[in-house]
């Protein structure tokens, strides 16, 4: 599932050829994917214009002059691929419809945006931009880890008492927004926590550390274009290159990169998710 840098990743990329742009033509090309799409999606989108385009968690959001809010969540295989336009030094030229390529968006000024999503698992809704705040999927979310409401006093005070392992904690979307499996577990190798040690149990000064090191680890993460794991694309198709660099995702019985250790990466299984850490480093 695309976590944080992924989602802003593809933000980027579609920002140049959506935001001030019109979508002269929405084709819808079946009912639904995760969910239903909303009624009379592909006429209230079309002649629409992008007026913004921000994300919130894991979602994107695209602010329309209907003042209405398209909601794009990608989901497990979701992809939003740009032709028709220059990107960078490259020209990418329409290609043939795909079997998967469920929503189409073609914009005013020629570029043609493409939803692709072999298992559907994505999802795409409209709600008016006034109460986008409130949509479902959004009104029990955290703070952004790079808004200022996420700081060390807010952090110490959500995980204090808490029973809770603190890998589960950071992936809780109510405690902060936008945190999955692979960026929890590198933050907590760099912080040397453990995965399952209770949150509550952190001293404050190592609670207050984390604030920085996830900044840090998504800021990596973004620069690198995301992590590329089975289908993840940026809007361009190129691929994100950012587990080139991880220090213990998906590394199990490799050795720790710390210098000077000589543990080896583990994993266990927490909540039916796999958390990779070094023994050595992380207590």
């Amino acid at each position: 599932m695309p976590e944080l840098p992924e989602v802003e990743t593809v933000r980027r990329g579609l920002a140049p050829v959506m935001e001030g742009q019109q979508i002269a033509l929405a084709e819808v090309n079946r009912p639904d994917l995760r969910w239903p799409f909303p009624d009379r999606m592909a006429a209230r989108l079309t002649g629409a214009r992008v007026e913004r385009l921000r994300r919130r968690s894991k979602y994107i959001l695209a602010d329309l002059d209907s003042e209405e809010t398209l909601l794009i969540h990608l989901g497990m295989s979701g992809r939003m691929l740009i032709t028709g336009a220059m990107l960078g030094d490259f020209h990418h030229d329409h290609p043939a419809p795909a079997k998967h390529d469920h929503v189409v968006f073609h914009m005013g000024q020629g570029a043609r945006i493409t939803f692709n999503d072999a298992r559907r698992f994505g999802a795409m809704d409209l709600m008016p931009t006034r109460a986008a705040a409130e949509h479902w999927l959004m009104k029990d979310l955290g703070p952004e880890p790079f808004a200022n409401d996420f700081n060390e006093a807010y952090l110490i005070d959500r995980l204090k008492g808490r029973n809770t392992p603190i890998k589960s904690a950071l992936l809780d979307q109510r405690i902060v927004a936008g945190l999955g499996n692979i960026y929890v577990c590198e933050v907590l190798y760099r912080a040397g926590i453990h995965p399952a040690r209770k949150a509550g149990q952190i001293a404050e000064k190592g609670v207050a550390e984390l604030v920085p090191l996830i900044r840090q680890v998504l800021e990596e993460a973004i620069a690198a274009g995301g992590s590329s794991l089975r289908d993840y694309r940026q809007a361009d198709g190129e691929l994100g290159y950012f587990q080139h660099g991880f220090a213990v995702y998906g590394r199990e019985g490799e050795p720790c990169v710390t210098p000077g250790c000589s543990g080896t990466i583990d994993r266990i299984a927490q909540s039916g998710r796999s958390s990779f850490f070094c023994p050595q480093c992380q207590r």
